[in-house]
């Protein structure tokens, strides 16, 4: 038994094509591909099949007779497909082409002496069996503005267009889904192949074990895990079964025999002998089978991909099944001929009101609910856009109530408009409309504020007493909502935040309490309160004394807020500010609000905003006799100076918060708490009371995924904790109460967190136990030659910055860390930042460290000394670049450093241009390495090494050694092939004769075939290496070659070598010739 394999091709994408294959995709090899192409790199689209498949999936019916699209429309639908408006942007461009595959384009034209607009199609996506399905492998396309290509490892397509790409990488690499996902990234750079991506809509990255999908420029953070979830035992069983037996089925000996016959066909014997037994499924297998398979494909691009803001957004895993599990609810009638709706529970920032426009428009265009009225309900004033383009696929109008009156009048209109709403305006609406007794009205309801589950329920259940109610929630159930949620018909699937951060959906929230800087003295304020309010009766006294008590006086006094807003200042600045971020502060009231705003004006270098309802609004627990009017009505008479209306206020400012540079910190009372998705958002400053789900409403503002953050903070003035753990406590779903939820679960005490910040000290130190001389930084470099321990030790260092980080921002910890430890840990910090720079040039490593570069740099200038040298953060150099190179080597001390540093770029480089010589660049890497061996083992000084290293790097730029025959020199092309033949000619002549002469001229003729070949009047043929005549050609006149020479100088043909000869000089014509 041969041993296995893990080069990408053999383990990763061979076998995604084989069960892509299987899965109905027809295999197209790359040439077949480019001819369906019309030969041509920079055209992405199979125009010969996607004209084919227009003419067969597009009929016109008029006047009871069927008719085709003539070709002149026909190619005008190609035309429309093939200029997408690239002016207007790369997502611009890709939503247009989205639009025009899912809309289809009205096309005119003259039926019967009448000429009218049709609606020509480009997928059928009721029928998936209309379609054609293609999957082609090394699919080169011509980068934008230049002549070189990139290429995408499988490529799949519907009728002609790409609409999938995946990118496959070996197991064996370090992070290879990343390293996938990155190439993803490189490819729809400005100067990428954003011509292929156009079209795209989803994208793969897998490796073997591991697998992620995303869509359109999905960043990295934001690529998901898919889980599929089976609604019964009996399903969960079978499925994957069925993939196993797939997995192991044979490929028909035709599509086998197109798959091997060529690039493969090396490998052809491996995978026979490795089909001889059953064949165990990866998670490569699951991620495609669950994907790809052409019902669920069609599914996912129709049904579940839309636009928000500027970003093209494809479906969890949570949000597709849990849709489908409402679709097949509702479209099933009780007995009395209404429709079961019921609550979803999935976790805030886990995409749930996306969740609800999907279902939505899968609601208004299925085909089991005739003439559906649907209206949302929703506390996101920013919906209203994202819905309208959504429903464009619903081809019904969007209509948005803009108050209670005119919800009422959209609802009695007869019309089959979809109507959007806000939540204040729907209570409005229920308490005067008459009922609407359909049972085809659904009442989609994204409820932040929780108020349907009171007297406004019953409002809406007397307006709409036959509609489908189905409630989306961010937090779960209180014991008091079980009841009315279950008239919705109770809870239809849970995605809590422990999932969602398991999933890497949302990121994990740590806790910091710091109302211990408010510990004083509230009795006196008591006592005065009693004589103040002696003739007020118990109740009353009791009601009034729980609004005016001297913890909430206390929150908003100036003292107060002048030593918290000096707190967050510099907690903010020392740790949050500068990295890219922000920061959220909840007052107790309107007036503390404004006082926090006017503190940190005070203090200066940091900006902030607030944004509250208008002054006669009641908001958070302010009352008439404890607050201000004056102080909240000159800042709002200036707020609508400055806007106009209460709603271009608000709207500004959180626009600027979410995408400019200021304010830094928005403040708020009630408002923002729910609803508001800010990425850029990482801390929450709390110094107000917030209880059950409105508490953990407001903690998971600052959940939400983005580059470079790595969890969310909760700095708690007030000490919410205990209402935390509290309101958990009183959580319960249908069916089971949750009495026992870890608070774990929701959010992790940085005290806790940082428990692990010792072990992750002692382990990065481990990793250097065996230096013998503590103080010797040479010595650590070396021993980080070893590319797994210096992968170790970047992991580590990694986890101790980040703990580091934390810790230095927590007064908890500085309080209670003897000062000796913290700078203990802060000059190892120093130090092993700096080792880390140093053996990145040293070993000419290229770590991404993009996304967390500010924040460490942050953390490196405010805590880190370096004994006068300004430490940075290192980047990549391009090591083909000599000026750089030059600089990069001098920042390098010691020549045994210096040496090392020429070994790993060398090497590197090598890799890269591996394919154009391998022969020589094979001896050059062995050489390298024994150089490196010869220093270790001390056979060699420093000063030899480096004078060794220079001269293989010299060498690896000359692009020959010193043992080329002179009459090569000027010609690199040749050189290559003579390394190639000279090897070859060594065995088949047994050293019986000195073969340079004879290599020589071999390679000198193996360079006049392929230039003969390759070259036309001077200029290169377009595409050459991609014409199999040409290479066919070029293989035939070696071969003939060949033969000619063992009969000039006598030797006998060694027929094996001579194919391996043959094969491998086609390889660097291949690499050289591009």
């Amino acid at each position: 038994m041969s041993t296995p394999s893990l080069k990408e091709t053999h383990i990763s994408q061979i076998p995604a094509l084989q069960l892509l294959m299987k899965l109905g995709y027809r295999y197209l090899t790359p040439e077949e591909a480019l001819e369906a192409r019309g030969g041509r790199n920079a055209n992405v689209l199979l125009e010969s099949i996607l004209k084919e498949q227009l003419k067969k999936i597009n009929k016109i019916e008029y006047k009871g007779r069927e008719f085709p699209f003539d070709d002149a429309n026909i190619n005008n639908g190609i035309v429309a497909l093939r200029d997408l408006p690239v002016y207007e942007g790369f997502i611009s461009a890709n939503q247009a082409f989205y639009n025009l595959v899912t809309l289809g384009k009205s096309l005119e034209q003259t039926i019967l002496g009448d000429k009218k607009s049709f609606t020509f199609r480009y997928i059928d996506w009721e029928h998936p069996e209309n379609n054609v399905y293609h999957v082609t492998d090394e699919f080169d396309v011509t980068r934008t503005g230049r002549k070189d290509t990139y290429r995408s490892d499988i490529v799949l397509f519907i009728n002609g267009i790409p609409m999938v790409v995946i990118e496959c990488k070996s197991p064996k690499l370090k992070e290879p889904v990343d390293k996938a996902i990155e190439q993803h990234a490189r490819n729809q750079q400005e100067d990428g192949i954003r011509s292929l991506y156009h079209y795209s809509n989803l994208l793969i990255s897998t490796a073997v074990n591991d697998g992620r999908y995303g869509t359109t420029n999905t960043h990295k953070k934001f690529w998901g895990v898919w889980k599929e979830k089976y609604r019964t035992a009996e399903a969960r069983e079978q499925d994957p079964a069925k993939l196993l037996q797939l997995k192991n089925a044979p490929l028909p000996d035709n599509e086998r025999t197109v798959l091997f016959k060529d690039r493969y066909r090396d490998v052809l014997p491996y995978f026979t002998e490795l089909e001889q037994q059953e064949v165990a499924v990866t998670a490569q297998d699951e991620l495609l089978y669950h994907l790809c398979n052409r019902h669920r494909l069609l599914d996912l691009m129709y049904n579940f991909i839309l636009y928000d803001d500027g970003e093209k957004k494809i479906a969890r895993y949570q949000q597709y099944f849990s849709v489908r599990k409402i679709i097949d609810r509702i479209t099933r009638k009780q007995p009395d001929g209404t429709r079961q709706g019921g609550v979803l529970w999935h976790t805030q920032g886990s995409g749930k009101s996306l969740t609800m426009v999907m279902l939505a428009q899968l609601i208004a265009n299925h085909p089991a609910i005739k003439n559906p009225r649907l209206l949302l309900v929703s506390d996101r004033l920013e919906l209203d856009e994202q819905i309208k383009e959504t429903f464009k696929k619903c081809k019904k109008p969007v209509r948005q109530a803009t108050t209670g009156r005119h919800l009422v009048e959209l609802l009695e209109d007869k019309d089959d408009a979809i109507i959007t709403t806000i939540i204040n305006k729907f209570e409005n609406a229920v308490k005067i409309a008459e009922p609407f007794t359909s049972p085809d009205i659904f009442v989609l309801v994204d409820e932040g504020h929780r108020s349907q589950y009171g007297a406004f329920n019953v409002n809406m259940q007397r307006v709409f007493p036959n509609a489908c109610f189905i409630a989306f929630t961010g937090t779960p159930l209180l014991k008091a909502e079980r009841n009315t949620a279950s008239k919705f018909g109770g809870l239809i699937d849970i995605y809590a935040i422990n999932d969602a951060v398991k999933d890497g959906a949302v990121v994990p929230l740590l806790y910091e309490g710091r109302h211990n800087l408010m510990d004083v003295n509230a009795k006196p304020l008591d006592e005065y309160f009693d004589i103040v309010s002696e003739d007020v009766s118990d109740y009353g006294k009791a009601n009034a004394k729980r609004k005016f008590s001297a913890r909430n006086k206390i929150v908003q006094s100036i003292n107060f807020i002048d030593n918290t807003a000096k707190d967050i200042f510099l907690h903010f600045r020392d740790h949050i500010q500068a990295t890219g971020f922000k920061a959220q502060l909840v007052a107790p009231t309107k007036l503390a609000a404004v006082r926090y705003r006017d503190a940190f004006k005070a203090l200066g270098k940091v900006s902030v905003d607030v944004v509250i309802s208008p002054p006669d609004d009641r908001e958070g627990e302010e009352d008439a006799f404890e607050e201000s009017d004056d102080q909240i009505k000159k800042f709002w008479k200036a707020m609508m100076g400055r806007y106009g209306t209460p709603d271009k206020y608000e709207k500004n400012i959180v626009h600027n918060f979410k995408y400019r540079d200021q304010p830094e910190i928005i403040i708020v009372v009630d408002k923002l708490l729910t609803g508001f998705d800010a990425p850029v958002n990482q801390v929450l400053y709390l110094t107000r009371s917030l209880k059950e789900h409105t508490l953990l409403q407001a903690i998971a503002r600052v959940n939400r995924l983005a580059p470079g953050k790595d969890h969310g903070l909760i700095v708690d003035y007030f000490g919410n904790l205990e209402n935390l753990d509290g309101a958990l406590k009183m959580y319960a779903n249908d069916d089971t109460l949750i009495d026992d939820i870890d608070l774990g679960d929701t959010l992790v005490d940085i005290a806790k967190e940082l428990l692990q910040l010792p072990q992750a000290h002692s382990g990065l130190k481990e990793i250097f136990k065996d230096v013998r001389n503590k103080l010797d930084s040479e010595a650590y470099e070396v021993l980080l030659g070893d590319e797994a321990i210096r992968y170790e030790f970047y992991k580590k260092l990694s986890l101790f910055t980040r703990l580091l980080k934390l810790a230095l921002a927590s007064v908890t910890f500085i309080r209670d860390t003897p000062a000796q430890v913290v700078d203990t840990y802060k000059n190892d910090l120093a130090f092993f930042l700096g080792l880390r720079a140093s053996v990145m040039r040293r070993y000419s490593d290229e770590l991404n460290y993009s996304e967390y570069e500010a924040q460490v740099q942050k953390l490196i200038d405010k805590h880190i000394t370096t004994d006068g040298e300004v430490l940075k953060i290192t980047g990549p150099v391009n090591i083909f670049d000599k000026e750089k190179r030059e600089a990069e080597l001098e920042r390098i001390t010691g020549k045994a450093a210096k040496a090392d540093h020429i070994a790993s770029r060398t090497a590197r480089a090598i890799s890269i241009k591996m394919n154009d010589d391998q022969v020589f660049y094979k001896r050059l890497s062995e050489l390298i390495l024994q150089t490196i061996d010869d220093y270790r083992q001390h056979r060699i000084d420093e000063a030899e090494y480096l004078a060794r290293m220079m001269q293989r790097e010299s060498e690896f730029f000359a692009g020959h050694g010193n043992d080329v025959p002179e009459e090569l020199l000027d010609n690199a092309n040749a050189i290559a092939y003579y390394n190639l033949v000279s090897e070859e000619l060594k065995e088949i002549l047994k050293q019986e004769r000195d073969s340079v002469g004879i290599a020589v001229a071999i390679a000198l003729g193996i360079d006049n075939v392929v230039n003969d070949n390759i070259y036309d009047n001077g200029k290169p043929v377009i595409d050459w290496y991609k014409n199999e005549d040409v290479k066919g050609k070029i293989r035939i006149e070696i071969d003939d070659l060949l033969f000619d020479f063992t009969d000039k100088y006598k030797f006998d043909p060694d027929l094996e070598r001579f194919d391996y000869l043959i094969d491998e000089s086609i390889k660097i014509a291949e690499s050289k010739h591009r």
